[in-house]
């Protein structure tokens, strides 16, 4: 897996199936994130606002260009994957899996990246 997975992100998200990939190409997954955002984190977000270009493309075009994972991943360490650092999986890692089910499969994706599968 590793090595051709450039639709894989840092913290080990597919994003080729990332809602906020999809959104700007599909006005109802836009506007089901823009009301999650609204109910559960308490955010109001123009719709427009909600695209991403991965954690290898444009930084300003990245949802969450101020993510943790990405700063300490690619930019203090230069990596390409979490699953690449020596202290993997690192306590915060595991603490942010554990937050939504999504999260919990990129950590499994990313286990099975340092196996080699």
């Amino acid at each position: 897996m590793k090595g051709n997975s450039k639709s894989i992100g840092a913290c080990g998200i597919d994003c080729d199936a990332c809602d906020v990939r999809l959104a700007p190409k599909d006005a109802t997954v836009r506007q089901e994130i823009v009301e999650w955002l609204r109910d559960t984190r308490h955010v109001e977000v123009e719709p427009e606002a909600i695209h991403c270009s991965g954690c290898r493309g444009d930084r300003a075009a990245h949802w969450s260009a101020d993510c943790w994972i990405l700063h300490c991943c690619v930019d203090e360490r230069g990596l390409e994957f979490c699953s690449d650092c020596g202290g993997f999986p690192c306590e915060r890692l595991v603490a942010w899996a554990g937050q939504d089910e999504g999260y919990g499969r990129a950590l499994k994706r990313l286990k099975e990246m340092a196996q080699g599968m």
